[in-house]
């Protein structure tokens, strides 16, 4: 069983303890039923089912309203506990829609946010591209104007729920000035002419995720989203309430990767007695239940202080990010070393946590570049003292 306390922490109100045990005893009675052989028909399944029990609500707002980053982050850390899939699932319905939710006009958010909010329709983030990866200000796709509406040409990559989503949100280059004010966003759905999946991507923890080919794509002029030349700072503003929502994910990873660790060390005899009583293994544990502790505080802070009308949190969310997802990776590298051979077991439990953990120390921007990130804020916070 989780530890629950942190629930009960000031950064979190009443209704973020409901959402949690709601949640917990949901996934706890449906996501077991859902097949994983195919990975895309499962995700289709856990979208149809996290939008049946209610739970992508959470993924974007009432108009009107704000999203509410710590249900975000509960939710991610619940279900990545049970499922990395129910996580990615969720996730992505949320980043994926995010752009419109943030920035969307009335009949753009109305067109599609009651449709990923119940299932009905699958959200992807079209940002990364093959030469510029987590440098958004480098790319190069390009959106141009064409009487009244914009055509795109250029390639995404990594992009998820590549091949199976609906509607994608699309950075292009639409040339207002150099570099990050020339970009702007679009929403693009799935079966608009001249968007085609160039190539699936497999990976070490079996996601949907697709390189993307746009060839003289057009779009009307309603699929822009903001302003022309206001894509980076839309991005920025999504990445800046998600990537919270990321070490979140990590949290559930860890949380669930010391509940193994806990068991196995607890029932596993070495000469007699319970491997638990080695005060080399008991080291390991605490270190764990540290790093998972540090990890909630920085992410609920974080959550927090963009609920309480932060307009923007990059240096909290870069550091949550940075800090829960490689300390998970640490927490989870200590549970299969407690496992010894049965943690490197393929289907073992603690083995699917190594392989899910990795790839969030580089999605929605790099432990190296969370680091420039914080640097940067520290140095402009001094500059701003003097």
């Amino acid at each position: 069983m989780a530890d629950k306390s942190f629930l009960d922490w000031p950064f979190l109100e009443p209704c973020h303890k409901e959402l949690a045990n709601g949640l917990d005893a949901w996934a706890a009675d449906n996501l077991g039923a859902i097949d994983h052989a195919d990975t895309d028909a499962a995700c289709r399944a856990l979208v149809k089912a996290l939008g049946d029990g209610g739970w992508l609500q959470h993924t974007a707002a009432e108009a009107g309203e704000k999203l509410d980053v710590r249900s975000l982050c509960i939710s991610r850390e619940t279900l990545a506990r049970h499922d990395g899939l129910a996580d990615f699932a969720f996730a992505m319905q949320g980043l994926g829609t995010g752009a419109i939710s943030l920035f969307g006009t009335l009949d753009q958010q109305s067109e599609w946010l009651p449709l990923t909010r119940t299932g009905q329709a699958i959200s992807a983030f079209a940002l990364t591209e093959p030469q510029s990866g987590s440098d958004v200000a480098n790319s190069t796709m390009t959106a141009t104007r064409d009487g009244d509406g914009f055509v795109l040409n250029g390639e995404k990559t990594w992009i998820s729920n590549g091949g199976i989503a609906d509607v994608y949100t699309v950075f292009a280059r639409t040339g207002e000035a150099p570099g990050a004010r020339g970009l702007s966003a679009f929403i693009v759905p799935a079966n608009t002419a001249g968007l085609e999946v160039a190539e699936r991507l497999e990976t070490i923890a079996p996601h949907p995720l697709a390189k993307l080919s746009f060839t003289d794509c057009r779009i009307p002029a309603s699929a822009l989203l903001g302003q022309s030349g206001d894509g980076f700072k839309i991005a920025m503003s999504v990445l800046d309430v998600f990537r919270s929502t990321v070490a979140a994910a990590a949290l559930g990873f860890a949380r669930r990767a010391l509940d193994e660790a806990l068991d196995r060390v607890s029932t596993r005899e070495v000469q007699g007695a319970p491997l638990f009583e080695l005060q080399m293994v008991q080291g390991h544990i605490a270190d764990m239940a540290l790093d998972i502790d540090a990890s909630a505080l920085l992410i609920y802070r974080a959550g927090w202080a963009k609920d309480s009308g932060a307009p923007r949190i990059t240096r909290e969310a870069a550091m949550a990010k940075l800090f829960s997802t490689d300390q998970a990776q640490k927490v989870i590298d200590r549970a299969v070393q407690l496992h010894g051979g049965d943690g490197v077991k393929t289907g073992a439990t603690v083995e699917k946590l190594y392989r899910e953990i990795r790839a969030l120390r580089i999605y929605e921007g790099a432990s190296d570049v969370q680091r420039v990130i914080i640097a940067r804020q520290a140095m402009a916070n001094n500059l701003g003292r003097k």
